[in-house]
Parts: C-alpha cells; structure tokens; sequence
C-alpha cells in the first residue's frame, strides 16, 4: 500500500496522544449507592473503555483517508482499440426517411460499441470530415441532426463513392492508430467512379491498408450495385440491404458479430482504496453509538 499524501499520517500522533490521556485517567468521584461490597469485574472495565475509545480510531481512521491510501489492483482486460470510420451520404436522394433511418441506426450502433474510437465523413460529390477518430461517441451521435442531407451545400448532390472510401482509407492511415479499422458506407445510388474496373483497385487499396469495408444499402427500390458487392468481399466485408429499421439494425447487429471487440491484459494499475477503512470507521461509530445507549461510565 502507497499513500497520495504521506505527510498527512504524521496526525496520527494526535489520536496517540489523546489515547494516552484517556488510559492515563483515573476516576475522580467514587459513589457507593448501597453501602456493600462488590466482584470487581475487569471485563466490563475493558468493555466501557473500549466504548470510549472508539472515537480516537475513528479519528485515526479518518486521517489515514486524508493521506489518500492506494494499491495495485489485480492485472485485468482492457478493450482493443477498434477504428470505425463511419462514410455517410449525404446526396440529395438521402433526403427524408432514408436519411432519418441511417442516422437512427448509426446512433444505436455508437451505443453498442462504447469503446472503440469512430470518425464521421460525409460524402456526396466532395467529401467531408465531420468528426475526427473519437472514443467520445456521443460526440457521433450529436452529429447526426446537422449531417442532414437537407442540410448540405449544392455540390453535395451527387454520389463518388470511390472518392470518399479513398478519403476514409487516407485518415484513417494519417492518423496511424492502433487496431482493426473498419469502414461501414452507408449509401443509397450508383457511383460512376467505380466503373471501369475502379471499384477492384479501391478494394485493393483497401486491402493493402488493412480495412474491412462493409456497405448498408438504404434504397429499397434499387438493387445493391454489383460493384459495390465485389468491393466489400474482396476486402473481407460485405454488402447488405437495409430498408426498414429492422433490417437495418439487424445488418449493424451483423457487424458486430463479425467484428467484435477483443480484449487484451493489461498490468496492475494503482487505485485508491478508501473503502477498507470507511467500513472500519463506520463499524467504530456504531460501537461508539451502542455505548452510548446505556454502556458507559456514570457517577451513579
């Protein structure tokens, strides 16, 4: 055991002092009530002055929470640092309910993963960083009523989908964190960046940056384009409709399991520990209470 502040145990010599005024105490009046003799019972002597006594420990008790006691506790688990970036669009057809479903969704999945460290982009023709890597998800969850589509300047319109995973791919490498890193795009359209074979070097690049992609498609009258399909498999995720808020979080409940957290050990870390001695200091004082019901000296 270590203390915060160890000069503060030299107080103790206070209850020490006073316990040797106590013990040092002779009774002044002496009061026979029925003119007879009596047993001497040094048990009851020891008894009432253990009574008495009990403040004194409560003091000293005290005292050594002032000094601010801590020990190591045992080695435990610690969460793994999971990277999300969170690829959110925003163009004009995500108005509405479609945009209201992913940001319910998105909102209920931060809450499943306290822990992990999210980012926030929104793409639509441009792509923007609305919140940096962050294990403060409520930050994340703040975010959504301003990340509305309706929201959004005009050349947000459209849909680049290739560009936003690439922007993703670059912040998330620059900001070098340790730990899986996931992208979960959230989007609605087609993307006429990813033809030509695109769709194929981004899943590559991906890939050699050690990110899982998964895609909720939000539209429910648009079939998942195969592009995009390919994309995530390739880079170890997957593609799935989500077009009702069942579906939806049963795709995010998907995620989860297949990217769970993991744990690690971690050493032995100093931790205040106060509670030991305030059970102490609390059991005194209903000692010291008991007695002074009827278990004390009188001159009577």
């Amino acid at each position: 055991m270590s203390f915060t502040h160890p000069l503060v145990l030299l107080l103790l010599c206070v209850p020490v002092l006073l316990l040797w005024v106590v013990l040092g105490r002779r009774a002044s009046v002496v009061m026979p009530f029925d003119h007879r003799p009596h047993v001497r019972r040094r048990w009851l002597k020891w008894l009432l002055g253990g009574f008495e006594l009990a403040p004194l420990g409560v003091l000293a008790l005290v005292i050594v929470m002032l000094a601010g006691p801590r020990m190591l506790q045992q080695p435990k688990a610690e969460r793994s640092l999971t990277n999300i970036q969170l690829c959110l669009d925003v163009s004009g057809s995500m108005e509405g309910a479609r945009y209201e479903l992913a940001a319910k969704a998105i909102k209920d999945f931060t809450r499943t993963r306290e822990g992990d460290a999210f980012g926030l982009t929104l793409f639509g023709t441009e792509q923007i960083r609305w919140v940096p890597l962050t294990k403060d998800l409520s930050v994340i969850r703040n975010a959504m009523p301003f990340a509305d589509p309706s929201h959004q300047p005009s050349h947000m319109g459209g849909t680049r989908i290739a560009a936003a995973l690439r922007f993703c791919k670059d912040n998330m490498l620059a900001e070098a964190a340790p730990g899986d890193r996931l992208i979960i795009m959230v989007s609605d359209g087609q993307s006429p960046d990813l033809d030509g074979g695109e769709n194929d070097k981004v899943a590559a690049e991906l890939r050699d940056a050690g990110i899982t992609l998964y895609h909720i498609h939000v539209a429910e009258d648009e079939p998942i384009p195969s592009e995009v399909i390919d994309m995530a498999r390739e880079t170890g995720g997957d593609a799935m409709a989500a077009t009702d808020p069942a579906s939806i979080k049963e795709v995010f409940r998907h995620i989860d399991k297949m990217k769970p957290a993991t744990f690690r050990p971690v050493g032995a870390l100093p931790l205040d520990a106060f509670r030991p001695f305030a059970i102490a200091a609390l059991v005194l004082l209903g000692v010291h209470g008991l007695g002074l019901l009827g278990l004390r000296y009188t001159p009577w």
